[in-house]
């Protein structure tokens, strides 16, 4: 489970890599919930992981609230047009 939250987190980086590029941004609105649903599933496996064990699930938590904010910004800064 952890290794799919880490993967998850990946492809949502990816997703707002290419929702970056210009004429693209529309893609915000479908990688924005996607990396909800990675934030998600990245909590379930840091709630399941031993404690000493939780640096993948971390990594797919942080990746995808990053792609959540800054995807959320990239919006809000073209006034939310598709």
């Amino acid at each position: 489970m952890q290794l799919l939250a880490l993967i998850w987190g990946i492809m949502a980086m990816i997703g707002f890599g290419v929702a970056f590029l210009p004429c693209l941004g529309s893609l915000n609105w479908l990688n924005i919930p996607f990396s909800i649903v990675g934030l998600i599933i990245s909590a379930v496996a840091m709630g399941q992981a031993p404690p000493g064990r939780r640096g993948t699930a971390l990594a797919g938590l942080i990746l995808c609230m990053v792609a959540v904010v800054i995807g959320f910004v990239r919006l809000a800064a073209g006034h939310f047009v598709l």
